[in-house]
Parts: C-alpha cells; structure tokens; sequence
C-alpha cells in the first residue's frame, strides 16, 4: 500500500473553477470576494462580523493589538499547542502564564486556570484541541467572575459546536485558521470573529496597515485614488481573494465534509477501544468535535511512531508543550507532560479511505 499521509488537502472542482474566474478577471489582493466570505462565514458561525486574514496567528494577534493590555500583563494560556497560540503573545511583551491541560481531552483545565489568576491576569486564551471544545461556561463564567476577557484559537475547530451552538457564536473574540490542513482549507488565511461594530471597523483597519480606505472600493469608485489616512499602526494582514474564492467554495462543502471526519473518527474509536496499550480521548455528549485531529494516548509512543512510519503510515505529535521552548519559562504541568509524552495523531482527511482506515488500525493491533 502506497505511504498513508497524516494530513491531505482535498479542494473540489468548484474552488479550482473560482480562484480561475478571479485570476481572470484580475483583482487577486483584498476585493470583493473576501468581502462575500466574511459575510458567508459570520452567517455560518452565527456572529455578526466576520475579519477576513491572511492566517490565524494574524487573528490572535490582532485581538491582543485591540486588547492593548500593559507590557508584562500575564495571560493565562495552554502550553499544549501549536507555538503561534503563544507566540503571539511575545509579539505584545505579554507574560504566558502556562495552565495545565485535562488528561481526558487535551484541552485546558478550568481548575488549573483558576489556580494560575493574580492580580496580573489580564487575559486567557484557550484552544480547543484536536477540535473539541473547551469547558466555554465554566472558563466564560470565570473570565467573568474576575473582569477579564476570554480568547478562543478556534484554529482546530471550524464546524465544532458546544451545548448546540457553533463555536464562534459565544463570547467576544474567536480566532480561525484556513491552512492546506485544517477542515476549511484555503490554501492559508484566517478570519477573526467578533461581536462589536466598533471593533469590526477597527479591526478592518488593524489588518491593512491602519488605513481607513479599502483599495478595492476606491478603484471602483471612479474617484482620485491615492488618498488615505492612516489612523493606526496597523499590519499587513488582510485576506486576498484567492483565498476567500476557494473559501466560499469550500465553506459549503464544510458541514459534510466534518460528517465524514466524525465517520473516520468513529471507526477508528470503534477498532482501538480495546487495544492494549492505548487510551482513547473522552468527549462529553454535549458538545461536537469538529475532527481536525484524531489522538489517543499511548504506552511507548515513539515505538509506535515508528513502526507505522514503517509501514508507510504517517503519524504526528501534537504537541511538545510549548514551555520547553527557550522562549517561554518553563511551568509545573504535569498533565501537559504526560499527554505531550504520550499522544499520537493518526492520518486524518478527506481522501483517506476505509480500506485505509482498516490497514492502518491492523498495523496498531499487532502491536509495537
């Protein structure tokens, strides 16, 4: 059998077909179909403003820029994440103050949070691992219960609902990513959602530089171009319309193409429940994974990493806690330790096929 990839973008004829009408009529930077995919994806999380990026981190990293904490607040994080949750955070002079992660799920601990807050908690920001929700009420509730605001990285999660409702749709600030690998593949990008007016419109102006006029508009206009102000120190972040064209394309695709996930997700649950050596990940019943990734805890990872690599089966390791980068102090996290040390990605997407599924799941049974 031919190498089984971790991770395989699947675009539909539809989006090749649109990114050619856009390349064809030749306005390919920040127009109108970005314009269309933030309209479309607010509708589909149910939030009213949609900042189309060119990357989730740009989407963190905005929010923080709107947040405008003191240098050296502290902002209480998960160290079980891609570096960008935390990076972005240095990029503000902000302290990462590393909360500890459930064993279960792999995503951020209510209880450690509350253990971490000082005076100088400014801020949390959770991700929802794998793209299964996080605890939103309680760590909402506790956000509350201390004036300070909740960040979601939602990077995982395009598609996952808690208690029926999207993520995205609760709260104030959530950041999304559009890379190759994530279930909304964009070829890259990033949306920010948020819930003011008043943020939207400076948010708007944040991802291109500052400036308080879209190019796109003006062109259109007929009106002398050239002439902007430039009210903030801003970014060059915006969305382009290449990417928002595959986006629209691919958005409505996303809720079957999540169904199929949740169907690869069950039959690999199904097959490795009662495999010695191994702990599946529980989820509660009343929130949905959107499936970005598929993990389990295993006795001798690194054994198992590579007697699958072995046999043509990619894996990954998602992830090594952050706080073992010379960049970020190192914390007490012995549950982060414990999962970091122990979990395994198994190939997840859309052209994986059953007769995949069965091989790969065989290879594990025979043990490493």
């Amino acid at each position: 059998m031919e190498k089984i990839r971790l991770f395989k973008p699947q675009l539909s004829n539809e989006a090749i077909a649109a990114v050619t009408e856009v390349l064809k009529e030749g306005w390919l930077g920040l127009g109108s179909r970005t314009e269309e995919f933030e309209k479309a994806f607010a509708q589909f999380i149910g939030a009213p403003y949609c900042i189309g990026l060119n990357s989730g981190t740009s989407a963190l990293h905005l929010v923080l820029r709107l947040l405008n904490l003191p240098p050296g607040s502290e902002v209480i994080t998960t160290a079980l994440t891609f570096v960008s949750t935390n990076h972005v955070l240095l990029y503000e002079k902000l302290l990462p103050v590393f909360s500890d992660v459930q064993i279960e799920t792999g995503n951020i601990d209510v209880k450690s949070i509350r253990e971490k807050l000082t005076p100088r908690t400014k801020a949390i920001m959770i991700v929802h691992y794998g793209g299964y929700p996080c605890d939103l009420n309680e760590i909402y509730a506790l956000g509350k219960e201390y004036g300070i605001p909740v960040v979601e990285d939602c990077a995982h999660a395009c598609g996952a609902t808690y208690r029926g409702k999207r993520i995205g749709s609760l709260g104030s600030f959530q950041a999304f990513s559009f890379n190759p690998v994530k279930n909304l593949p964009m070829g890259d990008g990033g949306a920010l959602i948020v819930k003011s007016s008043n943020h939207n419109q400076k948010l708007k102006r944040l991802r291109w530089l500052g400036i308080n006029k879209n190019t796109y508009h003006t062109s259109r206009s007929g009106k002398r171009g050239g002439e902007h102000e430039v009210i903030d120190v801003g970014f060059k972040y915006h969305m382009n319309d290449i990417n928002a064209a595959i986006g629209l394309c691919e958005l409505r695709n996303l809720e079957n193409n999540n169904r199929r996930r949740k169907e690869i997700a069950q039959k690999y649950k199904d097959e490795l429940r009662k495999v010695k050596g191994i702990t599946l990940l529980k989820y509660k019943k009343d929130r949905d994974s959107s499936n970005h990734l598929f993990c389990f805890l295993a006795d001798n990872r690194n054994d198992l990493v590579n007697k699958l690599l072995s046999m043509g089966i990619e894996t990954g390791v998602h992830y090594k806690r952050n706080d073992l980068y010379p960049m970020y102090r190192t914390s007490n996290l012995p549950n982060t330790e414990y999962f970091s040390n122990a979990v395994i990605s198994l190939p997840m997407h859309l052209e994986l096929t059953d007769e995949q599924i069965h091989y790969i799941v065989n290879q594990i049974k025979r043990g490493w």
